[in-house]
């Protein structure tokens, strides 16, 4: 027993920042000692559930390492430091309570989907056990599960714009909790503990790619300049809306998203921070947008807080019996952006190679294995899981589920249309020639389908269909309304001059997956 005094276990999660984390404000205030810990748990880093996919890839893992070790460094500057352990967070947390003989509570963010409960229950069995009280807290999502403006979880709209108009107007998000000066110090005579290295957890750590739309490292430090820049510094946030949809650079869109999945950031702090600029610099719908899809990411949470496991079932939320293949010729195609339709191979390249895809991709690529494919969704959403940077499991299911048309879309058999897309988006080619190097001796929006060109043309270009890039495994009848629409030069009527935004603008009506009217858009 190394001291009788009342010690606390802060137990991090998805919620690696010091800033509004009512886990250290709670025990600050009820303990004599903090240890802050983190466990790299072993279920982290097996295989997807139905697929086998490795669960957490580089890209993942990297930012993860990065946030870990700027919490460690962030704690030492405030008194403290940050326990490191490689373990189950249950079996670790049992092995300090009888350790030191002083833990008097473990207190933690609460999480939503099974794995993360399973984890909760045992801490709390072990506790019980050991006679230490368990705190928990919500603090993942914007506006706090105990103020929605539902009587039960259970009366959460299955349609987000029901959910949003219902909080916007009886909803309140509480204020950001101060940061503290001084955390206060670990039992002595505790290791602090060695972060693993890609090595230790079986992976190999990926290379930089230069083209990458998100060349950021993990960690609250680097969230809170992120927001700094995007607002503050470039007023980039006033213009969000705009660009929100570009496919090149980093600044068409906030980028908030991996570090929010890992909880570097408080959504109330850059919420706080909208309003603040709104008040300073100006406020309009971009800046209302970056609210919107904050909203949405809580949306997704609650929903599956109501459905739990429901959304990992292959018949999803809806029970919609769909009769998906699992073809692994066509889903490697798809996976290695070999499909031959050149805006979905571009997405997916980059997503390989950088672990991130803009919304517009992620928004194409879903399209095409489930609706073009017919792939089972589960394939994509694992796939996703294990490369994207920014990975939340909620968002990822719930968005999945709503591509594939078996979640919380109210309307029925929506389809992206590829050549569409690609030519509304990215109308003067340059980013599928950014990320299909091979097509890039093809001009303007012609390189988005190369199959219809004359052989002198492909001849011309250096391309040779099915040797140097594949004929499309799949073509779909509404691509030939838009096969004479591309554009040939620098600039189009449908979008903006330059490589950075290319994007045709929508009148936006809802979730960033689908808005058009029409059945293919």
């Amino acid at each position: 027993m190394m001291s009788a005094s009342r010690t606390v276990i802060c137990l991090l999660r998805n919620d690696l920042r010091l800033h509004d984390n009512e886990v250290f404000h709670w025990a600050q205030r009820n303990a004599e000692h903090i240890i802050p810990l983190y466990c790299f748990d072993p279920r982290h880093y097996q295989g997807t559930y139905h697929y086998n996919f490795p669960k957490t890839g580089p890209f993942r893992l990297r930012f993860l390492l990065d946030s870990v070790k700027d919490l460690r460094a962030l704690l030492k500057k405030h008194g403290s430091t940050l326990l490191v352990r490689q373990g189950k967070p249950e079996d670790v947390v049992c092995e300090l309570i009888k350790q030191l003989g002083s833990v008097s509570t473990v207190a933690f963010h609460e999480e939503v989907a099974s794995e993360e409960k399973s984890v909760e229950e045992k801490l709390k069995e072990i506790c019980c056990q050991n006679k230490v009280r368990v705190q928990t807290f919500w603090g993942s999502t914007l506006y706090h599960r105990d103020d929605l403006p539902f009587s039960h979880i259970g009366g959460l709209p299955d349609v987000y714009t029901q959910f949003r108009k219902a909080v916007e107007a009886q909803g309140r998000v509480r204020p950001v909790l101060s940061t503290p000066e001084q955390v206060k110090s670990p039992p002595s005579g505790l290791e602090e503990g060695p972060i693993p290295t890609f090595d230790s957890l079986g992976q190999t750590e990926p290379l930089d790619d230069c083209r990458s739309a998100f060349p950021c490292r993990g960690g609250e430090t680097e969230a809170l300049a992120r927001l700094k820049h995007y607002f503050w510094d470039t007023n980039a946030v006033a213009t969000y809306k705009e660009t929100r949809n570009g496919m090149i650079g980093v600044d068409f869109s906030t980028k908030f998203s991996p570090w929010l999945a890992l909880g570097c950031i408080s959504p109330r702090y850059i919420y706080e921070q909208i309003k603040k600029y709104e008040v300073e610099r100006t406020a309009n719908q971009s800046t209302y947008w970056v609210i919107f899809e904050l909203l949405w990411r809580d949306y997704f949470k609650f929903v599956a807080l109501k459905y739990g496991n429901r959304i990992f079932y292959m018949n999803g939320l809806q029970d919609k019996h769909v009769p998906w293949n699992t073809d692994m010729k066509m889903f490697d195609a798809w996976k290695e952006g070999r499909t031959g339709v050149p805006f979905v191979d571009a997405n997916m390249r980059e997503l390989a190679l950088t672990g991130f895809m803009s919304n517009r991709g992620r928004q194409n690529v879903a399209s095409f294995l489930t609706k073009d494919l017919g792939l089972d969704w589960r394939l994509g959403a694992e796939w996703f899981e294990y490369l994207l940077v920014d990975h939340d499991v909620c968002s990822n299911y719930g968005n999945w589920l709503y591509s594939a048309g078996i979640g919380n879309d109210p309307r029925e058999n929506r389809k992206f249309n590829m050549i569409k897309q690609g030519l509304d988006y990215d109308n003067n080619g340059d980013y599928v020639r950014q990320w299909v190097p091979e097509l890039r001796g093809i001009k303007g929006g012609d390189v988005h389908t190369p199959w219809t060109l004359s052989n002198s043309a492909l001849s011309h270009a250096q391309v040779s269909l099915n040797q140097t890039y594949p004929c499309p495994i799949i073509t779909a009848p509404e691509w030939s309304r838009h096969v004479n629409n591309k554009s040939s030069g620098s600039s189009s009527s449908k979008g903006r001059k330059g490589s950075s935004y290319t994007a045709r603008q929508h009148k936006d009506r809802g979730i960033d997956f689908y808005f058009s009217k029409n059945k293919h858009f």
